[in-house]
């Protein structure tokens, strides 16, 4: 068993389905099933089942999943130290991000990465706190930003800023739902609305069901949501209201689409923490891409473009 097949190992499970794995591979489907035989043979098991939702690991699959993830990220990271170790910064670097930090960041943080390391191919990937922390875990990113600190599966994390959290709602109103007075919704009205939010385990999720715990409150009606951009459309079909981060919503409050309020009292916030391997060495241009990062967080809060607080350390 060699590092190639662990690489055609993952790239099937993570297509459910050896046709789909032979495309993005770019290997004949015949070749890649015999090369699961022989690793099945190899290890005296099997690793693959075929169901009616695609191929799945078996539980030594899984296993090997996990380790096999972990060897190839960990051969990449030898990969690139020993290249740029006499060079600039060079290589891939994959960043996670949630949706409502990368419609900020990514744009100017790959313009800086193009102009300052033009030999940094810097992939960034969006998707909720819950999944990039999955993707962090299994070795399939090298840096992420989280609303949730991390000290747990071989992660690091440090805080990088504060930002407070809002209510929002379309202009139009939520039908049997009254919009908050003023320019405040306490949680007591909060929990009250039908509400819009990530599901159980997602960082803004366990935030607000936190903060409602503490209060002694229980949220009457809620739709689970794992998709920044379907929350912000249920909203603006008047499903009910939702808790983003200002910046999520900035553009359909100047359009008019949605109205704000400040989300508690004191209001709701969180956390953005830069979350990274410690069990891994840590790549010229990965560390280069972390500068960057802290770089262009200091110019959006500075611009006023992210409302949000930096914190210092």
């Amino acid at each position: 068993m060699d590092l190639r097949q662990l690489r055609y190992f993952i790239g099937i499970v993570e297509a459910k389905s050896f046709s789909r794995a032979a495309i993005s591979l770019r290997v004949a489907q015949p070749a890649l099933s015999l090369h699961v035989r022989n690793m099945e043979a190899d290890l005296g098991t099997e690793l693959l089942l075929r169901t009616p939702q695609g191929v799945v690991p078996t539980a030594a699959g899984e296993l090997l999943l996990e380790r096999a993830r972990r060897l190839v990220a960990d051969f990449e990271d030898m990969k690139r130290a020993v290249s740029e170790s006499d060079n600039e910064p060079a290589g891939e670097v994959r960043l996670g991000l949630p949706g409502t930090i990368g419609e900020l960041l990514s744009v100017p943080l790959i313009l800086k990465t193009r102009q300052a390391y033009p030999r940094i191919h810097l992939t960034v990937a969006e998707a909720m706190s819950g999944f990039v922390l999955e993707w962090l875990a299994e070795g399939r990113v090298d840096l992420g930003l989280l609303y949730i600190p991390v000290d747990r599966h071989g992660l690091r994390s440090v805080a990088l800023l504060s930002e407070e959290l809002c209510l929002f709602g379309p202009a139009e109103g939520v039908p049997g739902c009254p919009p908050p007075q003023g320019g405040t919704a306490t949680l007591d009205e909060i929990c009250r609305m039908p509400l819009v939010l990530p599901g159980i385990g997602h960082g803004l999720r366990t935030l607000v069901d936190a903060e409602m715990e503490r209060a002694g409150l229980e949220i009457a009606t809620v739709i689970d949501v794992d998709s920044y951009g379907a929350i912000k459309e249920l909203v603006a079909q008047r499903v009910g209201y939702s808790i983003l981060p200002f910046n999520a919503i900035a553009r359909e409050v100047e359009a008019g689409r949605f109205l704000s309020w400040q989300a508690g009292q004191p209001a709701l916030s969180r956390n953005v923490h830069l979350v990274q391997p410690f069990d891994r060495p840590t790549a010229k241009a990965a560390t280069a891409i972390e500068a960057l990062c802290r770089e262009t967080l200091a110019q959006l809060v500075a611009s006023g473009h992210w409302r949000a607080r930096l914190i210092d350390g």
